[in-house]
């Protein structure tokens, strides 16, 4: 009696063949390549910041934090919405 515990489908003999045939991969375990969780926050925390200067009617050139400054900036400036 074999059991098997593939399930992609393709009968591997052991999960593990099957997981190592899905190339499962641990997230944030690049982090000498700079794929690390920093990174991540950094973009969030720049997503966010895009994000809340939308819902404020402002339209900034771009989604990096120097961008976004810029027209947040320039809204405090001219006293109504950067577009």
């Amino acid at each position: 009696m074999s059991e098997t515990r593939c399930t992609c489908g393709q009968g591997h003999a052991t999960f593990g063949a099957c997981l190592r045939a899905k190339n499962i991969s641990v997230g944030y375990c690049k982090s000498h390549l700079g794929q690390d969780r920093t990174r991540q926050r950094e973009w969030d925390r720049e997503l966010d910041l895009y994000a809340g200067a939308r819902a404020q009617g402002i339209q900034p050139e771009g989604t990096h934090t120097d961008q976004i400054r810029h027209a947040l900036d320039a809204s405090d400036a001219m006293g109504e919405a950067f577009v």
